[in-house]
């Protein structure tokens, strides 16, 4: 059974829809998880976040990505992306929309030179067999939350191998802002 499946910005997307597939796809009480903590309340990198939708248009998936900032004790400043949610509807999973929405992001970070930095929280067997992320340069980081330190993955070229905090970052995020920068 092949279905025609358009990926789409997601900034197209009524975000009343987007919120209530991200309730179906996750538990509840996903808005606490430390994720949540470490990209605050910026915007998304609406260049990095898509849809999945259906033949007949039905929102059945999500990727979002946000700018975030490793900070260490002397105030210096490595902004990277943070991949996630990674939604699919509950009924769609396992028919590789969540891999096809992940590549498609890739990509287009790729393109735009932001795919030079960046993390998500996730199972290590798959994004690193799949995507390359590995937890090699993860071990020093705080989070705002807690978290299962072999989930914290990261990849590219510009991860910052150091101890320091994650939290939100600059909204204005470009290729450019991997340069670490001191406050």
């Amino acid at each position: 059974m092949s279905q025609t499946i358009d990926l789409i910005p997601l900034d197209a997307v009524d975000p009343a829809l987007v919120e209530a597939l991200l309730d179906r796809a996750f538990p509840p009480g996903r808005q606490a998880r430390t994720a949540y903590r470490v990209r605050g309340s910026v915007a998304p990198v609406a260049s990095l976040c898509f849809a999945a939708l259906a033949g007949d248009g039905t929102l059945i998936g999500s990727i979002q990505c946000w700018p975030i900032t490793l900070t260490d004790a002397q105030g210096s400043r490595w902004p990277m992306i943070m991949i996630g949610p990674v939604a699919v509807a509950p009924e769609r999973q396992r028919d590789g929309i969540g891999r096809r929405l992940f590549l498609h992001m890739l990509a287009a970070a790729e393109r735009q030179g932001l795919d030079r930095a960046m993390m998500l929280i996730g199972d290590p067997e798959y994004y690193g067999r799949f995507f390359g992320f590995s937890a090699e340069r993860t071990a020093r980081w705080e989070l705002p939350g807690p978290v299962e330190r072999h989930r914290l993955l990261a990849r590219g070229p510009d991860v910052p191998d150091r101890a320091g905090m994650l939290g939100p970052g600059d909204p204005g995020f470009t290729a450019q802002a991997s340069i670490p920068t001191s406050n």
